[in-house]
């Protein structure tokens, strides 16, 4: 998958340290310090520590443990690799990445956990995390993808017998049970990179069953082509998935997260949110999400008692720095799983619902409208758009895996 040099490279390195008395200890201290260097930039473990920290820290652990991170190692050393080769191309392409735009990133994330960029900040500190590694990750996020969409953004052509049969297939699905699915995706091609992946996969299931976000879960850690979209596969047909993964959806109960499922290439995390019959109605709706930034649960519910509507929570928020609000349009009530169906379905439009905790804050939902409406098949626009997006993550994935096979990269014990 990627340039390694032998270990023995690293062993001479040694050798030579240990032939310099005086500065033996210090040279040995800085080689066990670097858990790999990429085209002579070092990554070290510190560093590895503290990105695994970051990941599980921004899929809503409090306090990670160290077995945790410990779990999460590979996931962390590849997304640094990843990240030291999309920096390194930025500079050949003269890519500038402004703090501004840093700064828009990261209070995109905050967000989705209903913090603000300070209260992700303080979080991250609290943890023992230096907010630069964050910074650092959204610098290379933003710059990869300006180079890709530079690059093969207008190169990309959707044509017009792809729609027809992409169409054609949604239309078939329609007749047939249909699952709605999302996807985490960990790339693993060799037997020792699913040992690891099967490690991570467990530490990110005890992250979801603890209330992780699935979709901000697959957007950091899925090599999937569904990974910009938070790994939502839709509503499909078994007979059109991996057959692995859906023999495996096949022997859930039901509703939920799978274990993880090993494929040719790597391992797979399913959350099945809902089944369906052809052809069968689904509910969907608007719903405004207010949460408390920094307060008590009194603070909320004395907001939530004073807001009568979603505009009047929003209107809320816009005048309190305290609290926050998530406007959430045309979402399916199957996605919402069992817990918040039951909690939407006990209020009537513009009226919140209890208090409940998410991602380690407090939150009401208001319910702004509530509609219902058959499955349907995608326009000819939202199918174009859909299958260009895919395509460009395809490109953008496959790039970076042609960056890692022609770049130096060692790693110890590798």
């Amino acid at each position: 998958m990627m340039k390694t040099l032998m270990t023995s490279a690293l062993v001479a390195v040694t050798t030579v340290s240990l032939s310099a008395p005086a500065m033996a200890q210090e040279e040995t201290q800085t080689i066990e310090g670097i858990v790999a260097i990429v085209n002579d930039q070092p990554i070290s473990y510190s560093d590895v520590r503290e990105r695994g920290s970051l990941l599980l820290l921004t899929l809503g652990a409090q306090q990670p443990t160290q077995q945790q991170i410990q779990q999460i190692t590979s996931q962390a050393l590849d997304e640094l690799i990843d990240e030291k080769l999309q920096l390194q191309e930025a500079a050949e392409y003269e890519v500038e990445v402004s703090e501004d735009d840093i700064n828009r990133a990261i209070a995109d994330m905050a967000r989705q956990s209903g913090l603000d960029r300070d209260g992700l900040v303080n979080v991250l500190l609290q943890s023992g995390v230096n907010p630069s590694s964050l910074e650092d990750q959204m610098r290379a996020e933003i710059a990869w993808r300006r180079i890709m969409g530079g690059l093969y953004g207008s190169r990309i052509r959707v044509s017009r017998n792809q729609i027809d049969e992409a169409i054609e297939q949604q239309r078939t699905a329609l007749t047939q049970v249909q699952y709605n699915l999302d996807e985490i995706f960990l790339y693993a091609p060799t037997e020792q990179d699913k040992a690891q992946a099967i490690q991570g996969a467990g530490t990110i299931l005890e992250q979801l069953e603890a209330g992780a976000p699935f979709s901000l879960a697959a957007q950091r850690l899925s090599s999937a082509p569904t990974s910009a979209a938070g790994g939502d596969m839709g509503w499909v047909a078994l007979d059109d998935i991996d057959p692995e993964v859906a023999d495996a959806v096949r022997g859930m109960s039901g509703p939920g997260i799978s274990k993880p499922i090993t494929v040719s290439d790597g391992i797979y995390l399913i959350n099945y949110k809902a089944k369906r019959d052809p052809n069968e109605l689904e509910t969907r709706v608007d719903l405004v999400r207010l949460a408390v930034v920094d307060g008590s649960e009194d603070a909320l519910r004395d907001a939530a008692s004073q807001a009568n509507s979603c505009e009047a929570a929003v209107a809320a928020a816009d005048g309190d720095p305290n609290l926050s609000a998530n406007e959430l349009s045309d979402i399916r009530v199957e996605d919402l799983g069992s817990e918040g169906q039951n909690m939407i379905s006990e209020v009537g439009i513009g009226q919140p619902t209890q208090v409940f905790a998410t991602s380690g804050t407090l939150a009401v939902m208001y319910v702004c409208d509530r509609r219902q409406s058959g499955a349907a098949v995608p326009t000819r626009e939202e199918m174009e758009d859909r299958l260009f997006g895919r395509e460009l993550q395809m490109i953008s994935q496959r790039s970076l895996r042609n960056l890692r096979r022609e770049a130096t990269i060692i790693q110890r014990g590798s």
